[in-house]
């Protein structure tokens, strides 16, 4: 069994969805694997992972504003230390994922036709994410 790992290091404007579908499958392509799996690790706590609808924007702007509403900002949290949004942030994220597994087959991810890989940025500020792609057969 072979490895392949890598680590990005992606800008993601605030409160936002993240198209990396290309990045990831940009790594596939460089591990040279034909049958394998690729897992996504995402080393945050106020971001998340999600394979979503890539067609039509509109669901990602039903997705944030259903979020909103789910966990909202205004709610009195214990932890604010980092500002209002930084607790909602958390719990977006504990309710989401911070990793994926997609499988590989002929060097390429296994996605539905309609899928994407999205960074789901939480917070109220750009940041620079860490996710970890590791690809093995």
């Amino acid at each position: 069994m072979s490895h392949y790992q890598k680590l990005l290091r992606i800008s993601t404007n605030a409160k936002s969805l993240r198209n990396i579908t290309s990045n990831i499958a940009e790594i596939v392509a460089e591990s040279k694997v034909d049958t394998g799996l690729c897992t996504l690790f995402l080393r945050h706590t106020s971001a998340s992972l999600i394979i979503q609808e890539n067609a039509d924007p509109d669901v990602l702007k039903d997705l944030a504003n259903f979020m909103a509403k789910l966990v909202p900002e205004s709610a009195k949290y214990i932890h604010d230390a980092e500002g209002p949004d930084d607790m909602p942030a958390h719990i977006r994220t504990a309710i989401t994922h911070t990793s994926e597994h997609i499988p590989i087959n002929r060097g390429q991810l296994v996605l539905g036709t309609w899928q994407g890989i999205y960074i789901w940025e939480h917070r109220q500020h750009n940041h620079v994410r860490e996710l970890v792609v590791h690809i093995s057969n």
